[in-house]
């Protein structure tokens, strides 16, 4: 797993992934991200190179966009995909604890969280949390509805939709 974190600017993805390719790397999946005015990428690649020889390879590119590299020897496990089955919408004024007092209840109902996004809107003055979460749970959303309805006393606004995932 390569994890490369940075500023923000165009063609860091074009040029990351030039570098991977021209030394032989093959690339697998990807998750991209803006976080403020910072950029993330997490790329699953497939090379004989070893961690430190792969961070070597993109360390030119990386190095002239201040860009910080971390690689990790993972297990692939591709075409092993658990499919999202619930969509929780999660919005109130920002305070501290959100995201943990979500996501614990979340695991409280056996929910396996597969994406999550957040961002804070409103004003300065008046900041709102908002949070999708998109993941899997056994057995439907009931379970989900009786472990998120001490969130929604607190405050929180939290909407539960089912997804019927179309694989074929």
């Amino acid at each position: 797993m390569l994890t490369v974190v940075g500023q923000d600017r165009p063609g860091i993805v074009a040029g990351l992934t030039d570098a991977l390719y021209r030394g032989g790397v093959n690339l697998g999946e990807a998750s991209m991200a803006r976080l403020g005015g910072n950029f993330t990428i997490m790329l699953m690649v497939e090379s004989d190179a070893a961690a430190e020889d792969l961070q070597r390879l993109i360390g030119p590119f990386a190095a002239a966009h201040s860009l910080r590299v971390h690689a990790d020897p993972i297990e692939g496990r591709l075409h092993e995909h658990v499919e999202p089955n619930a969509r929780i919408a999660v919005h109130g004024a920002d305070r501290p604890g959100i995201v943990a007092q979500v996501t614990q209840a979340l695991a409280a109902a056996g929910f396996n969280i597969l994406d999550l996004d957040s961002g804070v809107g409103g004003t300065a003055d008046r900041p709102i949390y908002v949070m999708t979460i998109d993941g899997h749970v056994p057995g439907g959303t009931e379970a989900l509805e009786r472990a998120l309805a001490p969130v929604r006393r607190s405050g929180i606004e939290v909407r539960i939709e089912p997804i019927d995932t179309l694989v074929g």
